[in-house]
C-alpha cells in the first residue's frame, strides 16, 4: 500500500522505540521504514481451514520520519497519517503540553508553507490571470485562518484546500502517550524483537499496541481482503471503495494484467464450509468482474492469464 503512518515527538519522546515496538525492527537511522502487522482473528481462522503453510498478516506502512526542523517538516509530508508520541515517562515533561507544542509547531509550518505558495502565485498573478488572482485570494483566506491557529481541518467551506499543498494540519493525527497512563513502549519494543511464543509468555492477551494498530488501519479508511490456500494464506489492507482489479494489483501486477474474474467467498462462509470445495458446493461462492467493489471480509481468488 502507497499509504503510511509518520512517527514523530518531541526530543527522548520515545519515537524511535515506537517505531522498534511497532515494526519488530532492531535498527535506528534516518531510513526507518518498516511494517506493522494489522492484528487480525480472521486469518488464523481461514488459515486453519484451508491447511496454510504459511500465514501472512496485513500490514501498514510505518516511517520514524527522519530530519530536523523544516526537513523533518517536509518528510512529514510525504504521510498519510501523523503518529504523535508523547512523553508520559520521563517526568519533566507534561503530555498535554507537548501535543499542543506539536500542534503549534505543525500549525506555524503550514502558515509558512502557505506564504511561500502566495508569494509564487502573486508574482504569476500579476500577469493579469483570473485564475491565478482567484488561487491568491483563496491562499490568502486560508492563510489568515492559519495566522489564528486554528487548523485546517477546522475550515468552514468557502476556503478551498489546493491538495497539492500537502498541509500538515489536514492530515488526521493519533497520539501515544509513553509511560504510566499510556503504553510502556520500551516494553513493547523488547518483545517486539521476540518470536510471538516467547513474547507471549510475558503478557496476557494481545500487545499493548495491537488495538493502535487496528486504529490506524480505520482511520486509514482500510479494509482487509483475504487470499486463502494451502501454499500461504495471506491479509490484504486495501482502502475502501477499491475494485477487485484493484486488489490483483496489491497481489501481482502480472495477475492484474491478465485478470479474467475473482471468485468471492466471504471469510466466516468459508470457514463454516470449510473447503474452497465444499463452499462451491454450497453454492457461496460468487464470480465478479474487475469493476467489484471489494468489501472488508473477502476472500478472492483472481483468475488470470499473461
Amino acid at each position: 500500500m502507497a499509504l503510511q503512518v509518520g512517527i514523530v515527538g518531541l526530543q527522548n519522546a520515545g519515537k524511535t522505540t515506537l517505531f522498534r515496538a511497532l515494526t519488530g525492527a532492531a535498527t535506528t537511522g534516518r531510513d526507518n521504514v518498516g511494517m506493522a502487522a494489522v492484528p487480525d482473528p480472521r486469518l488464523a481462522q481461514l488459515a486453519e481451514t484451508v491447511g496454510a503453510k504459511k500465514v501472512t498478516p496485513a500490514a501498514i506502512r510505518v516511517v520514524d520520519v527522519p530530519g530536523t526542523g523544516s526537513e523533518l517538516l517536509g518528510n512529514l509530508r510525504q504521510v498519510d497519517l501523523v503518529l504523535a508520541v508523547l512523553d508520559g515517562w520521563s517526568g519533566t515533561r507534561d503530555p498535554q503540553a507537548d501535543e499542543e507544542e506539536l500542534t503549534l509547531e505543525l500549525l506555524a509550518a503550514d502558515r509558512e508553507h502557505v506564504q511561500r505558495r502566495i508569494d509564487r502565485v502573486a508574482k504569476e498573478a500579476k500577469s493579469g490571470d483570473a485564475k491565478l488572482r482567484a488561487q491568491v485570494a483563496n491562499l490568502e483566506r486560508l492563510a489568515a485562518h492559519l495566522e489564528n491557529l486554528q487548523a485546517v481541518s477546522e475550515l468552514g467551506g468557502d476556503v478551498e484546500i489546493p491538495p497539492e499543498l500537502e498541509l500538515l494540519t489536514v492530515k488526521p493525527m493519533m497520539r501515544i502517550v509513553n509511560g504510566p497512563g499510556g503504553i510502556d513502549l520500551a516494553l513493547e519494543a523488547e518483545l517486539a524483537e521476540l518470536p510471538p511464543e516467547e513474547a507471549s509468555a510475558f503478557r496476557e492477551g494481545e500487545s499493548a499496541l495491537a488495538e493502535v494498530v487496528r486504529t490506524l488501519a480505520q482511520t486509514l479508511f482500510l479494509i482487509t481482503f483475504f487470499t486463502a490456500g494451502e501454499k500461504e494464506t495471506r491479509a490484504w489492507p486495501l482502502s475502501e471503495g477499491r475494485t477487485a482489479l484493484d486488489a490483483a494489483r496489491e497481489v501481482h501486477s502480472d495477475i492484474a494484467r491478465g485478470f479474467i474474474r475473482a471468485e468471492v467467498i466471504r471469510w466466516d462462509d468459508l470457514v463454516a464450509a470449510g473447503s474452497h470445495t465444499e463452499a462451491k458446493r454450497r453454492g457461496l461462492e460468487r464470480v465478479e468482474g474487475k469493476t467489484y467493489v471489494v468489501q472488508d471480509g473477502d476472500v478472492l481468488n483472481v483468475r488470470f492469464n499473461v
